[in-house]
């Protein structure tokens, strides 16, 4: 079991940025394809960005592309792995429950990943 932990959720403006977190157990980004999704009231899950766990390349959704970054950061002692979503010019359409996943996965895009963390809020005002 590979158990995930979002924080940094909140209420922002419109315009402005949120740096989201999502903690993961050692060994996570070496083993795992790593993504974040979000899901806003009466919609469907839907994919962010994600990096693979083969390559270098992230991958965007289309609708954040060019506002939000993807990235890791692994402790010195591997003790810690870290997904963070660095969101800028957020706009009301960003609205939603923010989660991340890992999992062997292919289909990048899909909401098929084998592990989910809670979620943390994300609320834009506008």
């Amino acid at each position: 079991q590979v158990q995930l932990v979002e924080s940094g959720g909140g209420l922002v403006q419109a315009g402005g940025s949120l740096r989201l977190s999502c903690a993961a157990p050692p060994r996570t980004f070496s083993t795992y394809t790593t993504a974040w999704f979000r899901q806003a009231p009466g919609k469907e899950r839907e994919f962010v960005a994600a990096v693979p766990l083969i390559g270098s390349t992230t991958i965007y959704a289309d609708s954040v592309k060019g506002r939000f970054t993807i990235s890791r950061a692994i402790s010195r002692d591997n003790a810690k792995n870290t997904l963070y979503l660095q969101m800028s010019s957020l706009k009301s359409d960003d609205t939603a429950v923010y989660y991340c996943a890992a999992g062997p996965q292919k289909a990048l895009r899909d909401p098929t990943y084998a592990y989910w963390g809670q979620g943390t809020q994300v609320t834009v005002s506008s």
